[in-house]
């Protein structure tokens, strides 16, 4: 990777950032996703073309595909010839999605959650990727002037890469969700749950960004109050059974994360 760095920096033609001129991008999609990454190459100086809708043809130096994984494949064949560069927005799609495009592929995944067109992207890790040294370089210039940190992922990571990012984001919600329906049985509804749960989730993961998940860890099971923990699973059994090998399994992943911290403490 380091040879294909020092061949881009030595020909300026393969290196789309060597110029401070704004790039003309195509970008095909007008889901969230789209609109948002769209709204925000504007922003920051890039000539834009779209979002378009299906059977519509962009134009630019690049065109990103901002379409589910499904559709990738289509949407590439749909564009060719009609740039240089295209590139799609998956973190789990391989480059070869974009062979059927004929032009150098590139990858550009902000791991964000994109809830709209105002999505603040600045300060967010973006996973890049690139066919050639001139396609990396777009995907890592594109990240850059969006105020995103660009990550390098190469195909053989990338179920690897995505499935944390879904851990991390799709899965917290989904324990969440689970949060809201044991509150239930306490009589509190899921509004109010996510307002009085909301701020101990904030400091829980600015705890665990600060100082990790060993040292971030609080509760019963980490203080080894089993008689609690007996009882709050005995709560989760009434209130909602269908929760309950969620939390059996979450009580086994943190008595190890507990015991992990004990023997760091011992050592």
């Amino acid at each position: 990777m380091r040879e294909l760095e020092r061949i881009a920096a030595e020909d300026t033609s393969l290196h789309p950032s060597a110029s401070a001129e704004p790039l003309r991008v195509g970008v095909v999609g007008r889901g969230r996703a789209g609109r948002a990454l769209a709204a925000a190459l504007r922003r920051a100086g890039h000539r834009i073309d779209g979002p378009t809708g299906r059977g519509e043809q962009p134009a630019g130096d690049a065109i990103l595909l901002c379409v589910p994984d499904s559709e990738i494949e289509i949407a590439a064949a749909a564009v060719a010839g009609r740039a240089r560069f295209v590139g799609h927005v998956s973190g789990a799609t391989p480059l070869s999605a974009l062979d059927s495009a004929g032009a150098e592929a590139f990858g550009l995944h902000p791991l964000q959650a994109i809830a709209g067109d105002g999505t603040e992207l600045r300060g967010c890790g973006c996973g890049i990727a690139g066919s050639t040294a001139a396609a990396l370089e777009l995907a890592r210039r594109l990240a850059t002037d969006l105020g995103m940190e660009p990550l390098e992922i190469a195909d053989a990571q990338r179920a690897a890469y995505h499935a944390a990012a879904s851990i991390a984001s799709n899965f917290l919600i989904a324990l969440e969700a689970a949060a809201e329906s044991v509150a239930a049985g306490a009589g509190i509804e899921p509004d109010e749950a996510r307002r009085l749960l909301g701020p101990l989730v904030r400091t829980t993961v600015e705890n665990w960004l600060m100082a990790g998940p060993e040292s971030a860890l609080t509760g019963p099971v980490a203080r080894g109050d089993e008689r609690t923990v007996a009882a709050q699973r005995a709560a989760v059994a009434e209130s909602a059974p269908e929760v309950l090998p969620l939390f059996d399994e979450l009580v086994e992943r943190t008595r190890a994360l507990a015991g992990r911290r004990t023997m760091e403490a011992v050592a």
